[in-house]
């Protein structure tokens, strides 16, 4: 096993986002990765906060990490292709981003998240399984802020998505798409929420008679406006 302990600590000073990066290329299994990264205008990836970027390329099986951004203004990003993995991510602060790719380039077979998110501003953008095999989900969200955008689309045979939001006028836009079993949980408290949900079973694997999907919602809010599209089809929206 690899042990890698990165500590970040930077004064909290209200300047252009280009503190302290860490870029990674890794390859190999059994990796345990935490990060602490604490003040304003971090990032973790291989930007250099211009206008261009590229993927961050971590490959491995039962990888383990632990990622805590606190501060604004802070960047997580890149592609990780990687079976049998955990994940224990923390934002708190504003204006924050985070943007993963897994499984692109390569199977990204069970996979575990537990994600924090506390603040305003803040976007998600997550993708699992968009080309690769990507068999089994495990992805806990909880959010407490406002204005928050999310946009997470999941490509994968067996998945429970469970996110729980407080906090106004945030924006959800999730895709559950071509698996077996899909189970999505939410919860929002808030007002002027704006949600969209499409789930399709797509087609069952061999040896399975019956796809399904199970979406369960518990909204507190008012102008709220929610979309949900369930459907049994191999194609998207």
């Amino acid at each position: 096993m690899i042990r890698l302990l990165l500590l970040f600590m930077v004064p909290f000073v209200y300047a252009q986002s280009d503190d302290n990066e860490i870029n990674i290329d890794q390859t190999g299994d059994t990796l345990t990765l935490y990060i602490d990264q604490v003040g304003y205008g971090n990032k973790m990836g291989l930007d250099n906060f211009s206008s261009s970027s590229s993927a961050m390329p971590i490959t491995g099986t039962s990888l383990t990490f632990n990622i805590d951004q606190i501060g604004n203004e802070n960047l997580l990003f890149g592609t990780l292709t990687a079976d049998s993995s955990s994940y224990t991510l923390q934002w708190t602060g504003d204006s924050n981003s985070w943007d993963w790719l897994i499984g692109d380039v390569g199977s990204a077979d069970s996979s575990n998240l537990l994600v924090d998110i506390t603040g305003d501003s803040n976007t998600m953008d997550f993708d699992q399984g968009s080309v690769y095999s990507a068999e089994r989900l495990d992805l806990d969200l909880t959010v407490l802020g406002s204005s928050n955008v999310f946009d997470v689309d999941i490509e994968a045979d067996d998945v429970i998505w469970n996110f729980d939001i407080t906090g106004g006028s945030n924006n959800f836009n999730t895709l559950q798409n071509d698996g077996a079993y899909g189970e999505i949980n939410f919860t929002h408290d808030g007002d002027s929420a704006d949600v969209d949900i499409t789930q399709i079973s797509g087609t069952c694997p061999t040896g399975i008679s019956t796809c399904k999907g199970i979406i369960t919602l518990d909204i507190t809010s008012d102008n709220a406006t929610v979309q949900i599209n369930q459907k049994d089809s191999a194609n998207d929206t």
